[in-house]
């Protein structure tokens, strides 16, 4: 496994990081969902829904890769891969319950020290 999270950090240190939905901020096509951190994602890649892979930033100065989420959205009937860079445990939690609503379902995988 620490190949695969050698792979992803070398991803994301070759990537720009955009945030195009800030904390607080509210999605563009549905205005009651509240973006809780920082949401954005990696120019340059590309996702399972056919756009750049997403990310959760934290609140953790350092952008580390610390865990990822997969989720699935049946109304979308997608599933993907979300990274969550600089998250504090709180943070990571807060990510999956975002994700774990309605139509949706996640799992969190967290890297081990």
């Amino acid at each position: 496994m620490s190949e695969f999270w050698t792979h992803l950090d070398r991803l994301v240190a070759t990537s720009e990081i955009v945030v195009d939905r800030p904390a607080g901020s509210h999605h563009p096509r549905y205005p009651e969902i509240v973006y809780p951190l920082d949401y954005g994602y990696l120019t340059g890649t590309s996702g399972g829904d056919g756009n750049e892979i997403d990310v959760w930033r934290g609140s953790l100065p350092d952008d580390r890769l610390d865990a990822f989420i997969c989720t699935v959205d049946l109304q979308k009937r997608d599933a993907e891969v979300k990274l969550l860079l600089g998250c504090t445990q709180a943070e990571r939690d807060t990510i999956l319950a975002f994700h774990s609503e309605g139509d949706m379902a996640a799992t969190l995988i967290r890297r081990e020290e």
